[in-house]
């Protein structure tokens, strides 16, 4: 449970090895989060990254092996981390994959993957989170959806679609939350310049790992239910999204 000066004790990072996640995690263990758990597909890979949170501040920190794939060991995982743990105050969701447009249009099996990544496996780990929460009675949920989920674009419409699925699911679940004591946030970054896009070109309103953690923390504060990064993006892809189809058919995006 968060203490008298609102910090969380003990965070759960689902996709703890990615940059947004260890960005977050670095920004509470500076608020005064003690316990941080990064749950990671390469666990034996983030040796030097829990040395630095230790560095920082963290009287705990713990990696464990999570592969949003395995849906089939969700629920156990979930029922370990609380009972290994005990109470979970905070729960990132930071894991995705982008894939390549273009060859998931010619390779079915590549584009079903970045679904059953980005949506079924989210799906498959935040309800049994959700209910352990609920059980608790206290705690809060960050997921990591994206703008590219707001309209469709032949530039990435598989992966926008998997994450505008995420995004609808995680509304109504945080309504499902809502006055059991539980937040739900979710966060709609723009192109974030991380180890994921490092093959792309930035576009404009580019954010960085960092900036996504901060407005993380921020829309925690403020019990919001949705923070988009930068905040700017909200207007523009208000502006977007009425776009008549025609018209948004020509753009380059």
């Amino acid at each position: 449970m968060k203490d008298g000066l609102g910090r969380y004790g003990t965070a759960l990072f689902l996709g703890g090895g990615s940059d947004i996640g260890l960005a977050t995690a670095r920004a509470l263990v500076a608020r005064g989060t003690q316990k941080v758990v990064l749950a990671a597909r390469s666990p034996d890979e983030l040796a030097l990254q829990v040395e630095e949170l230790r560095a920082r501040g963290a009287a705990e920190v713990e990696v464990v092996p999570f592969d949003a794939l395995a849906t089939a060991s969700h629920e156990a995982f979930v029922d370990e981390m609380f009972e290994r743990f005990g109470d979970v105050d905070l729960v990132v969701l930071a894991f995705g994959v982008l894939g390549d447009q273009h060859a998931m249009e010619k390779d079915t099996a590549a584009a079903l993957e970045v679904a059953r990544t980005n949506y079924v496996g989210a799906v498959s780990v935040l309800l049994p989170v959700a209910r352990k929460l609920r059980e608790q009675g206290h705690g809060a949920i960050a997921v990591l959806s994206s703008v590219a989920g707001e309209r469709g674009r032949r530039s990435n419409f598989v992966y926008g679609s998997s994450k505008a699925g995420l995004d609808v699911f995680c509304q109504g679940l945080g309504d499902l939350l809502a006055g059991e004591g539980v937040q739900l946030l979710v966060v709609r970054p723009g192109f974030v310049r991380s180890k994921m896009t490092a093959h792309l070109d930035p576009v404009p309103f580019s954010t960085t790992p960092g900036a996504v953690a901060r407005a993380i923390l921020v829309g925690l504060e403020r019990k919001a239910d949705v923070v988009w990064v930068p905040s700017k993006l909200r207007w523009v892809m208000s502006g977007l999204r009425h776009l008549p189809r025609t018209v948004f058919r020509r753009l380059e995006i």
